[in-house]
């Protein structure tokens, strides 16, 4: 199922896409909140009336680095031997078709396409054969980067953390298999990145595992689980595209911060 959170003459509410070719998606709304038991309203609005929101907001995003082994080796780091996390603040996160405001800080903004997991459920020290368990689904994510800064400064708070730096979206698909999906990004219709989930070094069994021994995961929380190899730069006006097999395509524009 795809869950979408929407917004419509003013309200915000969640609802199960339904439909296949683009231009005749339809949302039924949700009764209550998805990460509980719900039903459907039967209550129907075509997607393309609505505001498409980034499908949650999560108290935390927790990013892992370098989990592709030609994406470390691109920007000359060594390939870790464990997962190693930093966050994205929840203020960083926007949904499909809001902008990516290009940080008055930086002069070299990279993309980085990513797929990104969904917590549905309250956990700690998940163990490895329950992980599927806390899962609520997956959805496409930009792990928008200001290299430069993250090159000089040695915590990525302000590299990694600016305010829409965390594409989230189109909608959260439930029911998938994310151990080999295609991955890839554009800029401008151009092809950047081209990778699979199978390529990561350490699986999102190894991912939650790891967090989970650390902190609490809350319901809505995202994980980010690395970038495949071809990152580059962004530049004012450009058009970035993430489309992962099975869920669909994240767009966003960058514009100047105003």
């Amino acid at each position: 199922m795809r869950i979408a959170r929407f917004s419509i003459d003013g309200n915000v509410a969640f609802g199960a896409i339904e439909g296949e070719k683009q231009d005749e998606l339809v949302l039924d709304i949700i009764k209550g909140i998805p990460f509980a038991d719900f039903e459907l309203s039967g209550t129907k609005v075509p997607v393309s009336k609505v505001r498409l929101l980034p499908p949650v907001l999560p108290n935390k995003v927790v990013a892992f680095g370098r989990n592709y082994a030609e994406h470390a080796r691109e920007l000359g780091n060594e390939v870790p031997d464990a997962p190693f996390a930093f966050f994205k603040p929840s203020t960083s996160v926007i949904g499909p078709g809001d902008d990516i405001q290009y940080p008055s800080f930086s002069e070299e903004v990279h993309h980085e396409a990513e797929l990104a997991v969904v917590i549905g459920r309250m956990c700690r020290e998940v163990p490895r054969e329950r992980v599927r368990d806390v899962i609520f689904g997956y959805t496409c994510a930009n792990d928008i980067t200001a290299r430069d800064v993250q090159k000089r400064e040695k915590q990525w708070a302000r590299a990694k953390g600016f305010d829409s730096s965390c594409p989230l979206g189109p909608w959260v698909e439930t029911d998938l298999d994310p151990a080999d999906l295609t991955i890839q990004l554009t800029v401008n219709g151009q092809q950047r990145q081209l990778g699979r989930t199978s390529e990561m070094i350490h699986s999102i069994e190894d991912l939650i595992v790891n967090i989970s021994e650390a902190m609490t995961l809350l319901p809505g929380d995202v994980i980010l689980t690395g970038t495949p190899a071809g990152v580059g730069p962004l530049n004012v006006g450009d058009e970035v595209a993430v489309t992962i097999e099975g869920i669909g395509t994240l767009t966003n524009k960058v514009v100047k911060r105003g």
